[in-house]
């Protein structure tokens, strides 16, 4: 089994492979988004252009069947960094693999690794950065803080009253309820990803004849991440929804 390449900086361990995936996602979502604008024209646009914009579309219609249609324009670009990004995220590791062997101590290899390992540890470099729950767990305490953010400030009185709803002492209830939403949100994308990956590895070892499977489960690979990143940005619409958006005429009938 491959061990990740981990560097302690001031006590913290952050593991490299890991933080090499995040930044080249994000490389990739904002060259993708950049090229998409660059030469923007009503009457001959390009197909990535029309890619994009059937992205905006579908990422628009999402949003608005969480909320009221006029209140959907300020949550798109988020929408739009969300799904692209965790797209992104969970395909980056279905290409290829980058893999060293190591008989040394050094700033990636521990003597604990050595020992497990009986002295030649193999370090893997590349992997979908939401194949780590620590990833996972920081794309959801980020959509955490935000929703409650905007419940407190574009809906305070009736964000507040909902923990006390339908009575006062189901407020611990509701308390579970909200911590139980991001923690949710991580847990699910990361075992999506994190058994795609697993898989990947066992179907590698059975190697010219394990070539079939590998195809297969590569294009089932990019559906499942598809279907997790849409179903993230979807439920953090949802969740902000309910926090910050409280319209009257919905209330009323």
């Amino acid at each position: 089994m491959h061990e990740f390449p981990v560097l302690e900086v001031a006590g913290l361990h952050i593991d490299v492979s890991a933080f090499i995936a995040i930044t080249v996602s994000a490389i990739i979502t904002f060259v993708l988004a950049r090229l998409a604008v660059r030469k923007l024209s009503v009457d001959n646009p390009s197909k990535l252009q029309n890619f994009m914009e059937w992205v905006v579309e579908f990422v628009h219609s999402t949003i608005a069947s969480t909320m009221p249609m006029k209140r959907v324009r300020p949550f798109l670009a988020l929408g739009m960094t969300l799904i692209m990004f965790i797209f992104v995220s969970n395909l980056l590791g279905l290409p290829f693999g980058i893999v060293t062997e190591h008989h040394h101590t050094s700033s990636f290899v521990t003597q604990e690794m050595l020992d497990k390992h009986h002295g030649e540890v193999e370090l893997a470099w590349w992997k979908s950065p939401t194949a780590d729950l620590n990833v996972t767990g920081g794309l959801a305490l980020i959509v955490f803080i935000l929703v409650h953010f905007l419940g407190l400030k574009m809906n305070r009185k009736h964000y507040i009253k909902h923990y006390f709803q339908p009575f006062w002492f189901f407020f611990p209830l509701n308390l579970i309820e909200t911590i139980a939403k991001p923690v949710t949100l991580a847990l699910r994308l990361y075992a999506n990803i994190f058994a795609g990956e697993v898989l990947i590895a066992t179907i590698l070892m059975l190697g010219v004849v394990g070539t079939p499977f590998m195809i297969v489960w590569q294009g089932f690979s990019i559906f499942v991440g598809a279907i997790q990143a849409f179903l993230f940005t979807i439920l953090t619409m949802v969740y902000i929804s309910q926090a910050a958006i409280h319209d009257e005429e919905e209330h009323a009938h």
